[in-house]
């Protein structure tokens, strides 16, 4: 057994794969030298390779935040697995080894060794599981921290308000008041999942893949792209229900792939529809 499937046990990927068949995995892949300085995956690209650093030493920087990546490990995996784009840039901070494989390459690889490809898929089952129930536990904690800063602000506005009035507390006022509003559940976006499609009717409908009660971030559709600085009146249909919504078009994001619009203040009975719809999307979030 040569030194891969020895040391590549380590990697959760690679855990309880047979000897047999991780030296056979690990002949598919491709083994290179990556220079000093060489960025290995970088943020905003889709993945589209999975790499394994055997030798060397990679800094991954992700948000600002530096961290040293050693053998032998996994760099990027989720986004090559998934095809999705890098959270991550990672570069090599001393000359390096690194064995790599394009994602099409290993998914046919797969196909044709099942048995190898069950234990892999087994062994991302329950890093995937893992990293949700993580996440999970971490979104719970902010939640509670944000729930006692809300608490917090709102006996802090109320002092203000029975205090003497004077600039410098209607100034505290308000700015109490703004984060308050900022941070209410409504305003934060969701993304729409597939058991609850979400339609924007205006020339043509369009599919709607993050909503806010504030913002929608929609598909391009069939009709003309839509103009950054025009106003809009439309429709958002879901389930049965059809809320009228207007507003102004931002600017596209980044890539160009989905188009954001800001929503103006619905009237009272639109804004009660839009909360309970907010309100089952973030359900399904949870439960799904």
């Amino acid at each position: 057994m040569t030194f891969h499937s020895l040391d590549l046990k380590a990697i959760p990927l690679f855990a309880n794969i047979p000897d047999a068949h991780l030296e056979q995995l690990v002949a598919a892949f491709e083994r290179r030298a990556v220079p000093a300085g060489e960025t290995l995956i970088r943020e905003g690209t889709v993945g589209d390779s999975l790499l394994l650093l055997v030798d060397g030493e990679v800094e991954v920087r992700w948000d600002g935040e530096p961290l040293t990546v050693r053998p032998f490990a996994a760099v990027g995996e989720l986004a090559a697995l998934a095809g999705m784009r890098r959270a991550t840039t990672a570069v090599a901070t001393v000359p390096s080894q690194v064995l790599s494989i394009p994602s099409r390459k290993l998914f046919a690889f797969f196909q044709d060794n099942g048995d190898i490809g069950f234990r892999f898929h087994d062994n991302l089952m329950h890093i995937l599981a893992d990293k949700i129930d993580r996440d999970r536990q971490h979104i719970e904690e902010m939640k509670a921290n944000l729930v006692e800063t809300q608490k917090a602000m709102k006996r802090m506005r109320d002092a203000l308000l029975e205090s003497e009035d004077t600039t410098l507390h209607r100034t505290l006022f308000e700015e109490l008041d703004a984060h308050i509003e900022h941070n209410r559940r409504g305003r934060y976006l969701t993304e729409v999942p597939r058991a609850l499609p979400i339609r924007l009717r205006i020339d043509a409908e369009r599919d709607v893949r993050r909503i806010s009660n504030e913002k929608l971030f929609v598909a391009p559709g069939p009709g003309a792209p839509l103009q950054a600085g025009a106003v809009f009146a439309g429709v958002l249909c879901a389930d049965g229900v059809e809320i009228p919504v207007s507003g102004t078009v931002d600017a596209p994001t980044t890539g160009g792939d989905l188009q954001a619009l800001e929503l103006d203040v619905l009237i009272e009975e639109s804004a009660q529809q839009l909360e309970k719809l907010l309100a089952r999307l973030q359900l399904l979030d949870v439960v799904l």
